[in-house]
């Protein structure tokens, strides 16, 4: 019997003892280590992520992840209760993302701040406003955009299929065959060209005698030209004293029209009505030579005339 109790007090004291143990190592480790909590929300999926987890913010451990559960008012959003070192503060802009941990598959918590609000996010707060939002990392932006990538990729290599078919294969073909021949046209045409080039001497020779012969008859002209303006300045000379001329004229023409002639017209009017007189009275000593000495007869009356008398 007393052996049984010495025992049992004995296995008491040990369990007693590695509590204390226990206790006071977790206390230790925790004395100067004060630490907030905060809360991580998100929509999307926490594959690889577990209790523990180490928490980074800016590339520097933190902090850990004390849990991983679902939100009781709404089973869609998943909480993450974090822990991070007191002096640690964030702003409300402070988001979080998945980092992978190696190639085991295992993720952990990123932190980082946009540092467009400066507004402090308080720590031990349960109200939803003081979330962290958890947002899609470039990883799982690249993996939800993958089916994308490979449906546009397929679409490349139909388009590729369709442009390497044996019809385009031949085109090309015939293409690099039609840019050999160019090619060879292009040799024989740079060939031509040395040819002329070496005749290129004489020819310019030949031009600067004619570019002399040029400067003779461009000489010629000027002389030339010279003589025309003199020849043009007399030609003005020379009409203006033709207008003179002409000015007088038109004045000696409008004497003649307006003076001369209406006092021609009244002479010849005279010379008719003369005339006439004339013609009158060589008829008058031709039908009656002596009306010379007896002068003109008296002209008999005229029926109804007065003192017609009817011959019987």
């Amino acid at each position: 019997m007393g052996k049984n109790k010495h025992a049992l007090i004995t296995g008491l004291f040990l369990v007693v003892f590695v509590v204390a143990v226990t206790g006071i190592i977790y206390w230790i480790g925790h004395f100067e280590r004060e630490r907030n909590i905060y809360m991580i929300a998100t929509h999307e999926a926490v594959a690889g992520l577990n209790p523990e987890s180490t928490v980074f913010y800016r590339g520097i451990a933190v902090g850990k992840v004390l849990k991983i559960k679902f939100d009781p008012d709404d089973s869609s959003i998943i909480l993450m209760p974090i822990e991070v070192d007191k002096n640690i503060i964030f702003t409300r802009g402070v988001f979080a993302t998945l980092r992978l941990k190696g190639v085991t598959g295992l993720t952990q918590i990123q932190l980082a701040d946009a540092g467009h609000i400066t507004e402090t996010l308080p720590p031990n707060n349960n109200n939803k406003a003081y979330r962290i939002p958890l947002v899609p990392s470039m990883t799982d932006k690249l993996l939800d955009s993958g089916e994308k990538i490979l449906v546009k990729a397929d679409h490349v290599m139909m388009r590729l299929d369709a442009l390497l078919s044996d019809e385009n294969v031949e085109n090309v073909g015939d293409i690099l065959g039609n840019l050999k021949n160019l090619s060879d046209k292009l040799i024989d045409l740079n060939k031509s060209l040395d040819k002329a080039l070496v005749s290129i001497p004489d020819l310019s020779h030949d031009a600067q005698k004619t570019l002399k012969h040029i400067n003779g008859l461009t000489a010629e002209l000027q002389t030339l030209s010279k003589e025309l303006r003199t020849l043009s300045t007399k030609t003005g000379q020379l009409t203006d004293k033709a207008g003179n001329f002409a000015d007088t004229g038109k004045d000696m023409g409008d004497i003649l029209i307006q003076k001369t002639l209406p006092k021609m017209n009244a002479l010849l009017t005279d010379l008719q009505a003369t005339s006439r007189e004339v013609k009158s009275t060589a008829t008058l000593l031709k039908n009656n030579p002596q009306s010379l000495l007896f002068g003109t007869p008296t002209a008999q009356p005229a029926p109804g005339e007065p003192d017609y008398e009817e011959v019987k």
